[in-house]
């Protein structure tokens, strides 16, 4: 038996599967542990694999392998991956990032790491992709993204058939490229202010606006002038954050999913997809963005691709 874990910002996710392709078994979820040391997100892991078995009626002691999709960025610590993500880790930008801890970096493949035999951790967007790439939207395609957008902005990449990891597993980090530098409420829990992340993340939208990203779209959809406006500005900032990734990286498809995107796809796809169209065509012409394959699973089916 194998875990399969979704780590965000906002939550954790822990589903198991079995060896032999089985669909996934049991789903437990609950908000991302930010408080106490910080191996509580490694240690919240541990506890919801336990009660995921107990429901299944499975032995803990049967699951061996463990794969973990999560949030970055990555640090590696005696070759292990710890979290310095920014939406986890209070530290990196301090108080007024508003989380309640202090931590620089979250432990967690240590703590799987003395229990399970095999451990495998990546970058959520890179899991998404290679998910997406197997079963989903991207199947067949050599020159694809993975854009996530949530309670952050993730992207995983690959170019001629090769999947993008980096130095320390964090290719990709374009959410967390500069945009702009003067609006005062843009800032992202990395500590920059104006990236992409910090004014169009389902956090920045609440803090900026002051309300939940659900409702202004809402009200964008149901033709409110004021948020029609406010919704296309930021359909503005993703929308050049998926174009200069297209042209710079010669992309073919882009699948979008993520909280965000994924409750609003009807409304925000063919907003993102005019600002790719008709700009340098020799560079987008044909560049397509989509709706995950996977849907609102792609989460969980990220951490199956790591360990099936």
């Amino acid at each position: 038996m194998r875990a399969c874990v979704d780590v965000g910002g906002t939550k954790v996710a822990v589903s198991l599967s079995a060896a032999d392709g089985a669909p996934l078994l049991g789903r437990r979820s609950e908000p991302t542990a930010k408080t106490g040391s910080n191996d509580a997100v490694g240690l919240q892991i541990l506890r919801l694999v336990d009660e995921v078995c107990a429901e299944q009626g499975i032995d803990p002691a049967t699951i061996d392998c463990i794969g973990v999709s999560s949030a970055g960025p990555f640090e590696l610590h005696d070759g292990m991956v710890e979290l310095a993500a920014p939406n986890i880790c209070g530290g990196i930008a301090g108080p007024a990032r508003g989380l309640p801890n202090d931590w620089m970096t979250a432990v967690i493949e240590a703590p799987l790491r003395r229990r399970f035999a095999r451990v495998r951790v990546e970058n959520d967007a890179i899991a998404a992709l290679e998910a997406e790439r197997r079963w989903g939207a991207l199947q067949g395609l050599d020159h694809c993204a993975y854009v996530t957008w949530s309670t952050g902005v993730g992207i995983g990449l690959c170019v001629d058939g090769h999947v993008l990891h980096g130095k320390n597993g964090n290719a990709g980090h374009a959410g967390h490229s500069f945009v702009s530098d003067d609006d005062p409420q843009a800032l992202c829990g990395c500590g920059n202010h104006g990236d992409v992340e910090g004014l169009v993340a389902g956090n920045a939208v609440a803090r900026r606006f002051g309300q939940p990203a659900a409702d202004l779209f809402a009200a964008a959809a149901r033709g409110d002038a004021e948020a029609i406006a406010t919704t296309d500005a930021l359909c503005r900032v993703m929308g050049r954050m998926l174009y200069n990734l297209v042209v710079t990286l010669d992309l073919q498809r882009i699948s979008l999913g993520g909280s965000v995107f994924w409750h609003n796809r009807d409304f925000l796809l063919p907003r993102l997809q005019a600002e790719i169209d008709g700009r340098l065509a020799a560079l987008t012409r044909g560049s397509l963005l989509v709706a995950a394959g996977l849907g609102d699973r792609v989460g969980d089916y990220a951490a199956l691709a790591l360990v099936d």
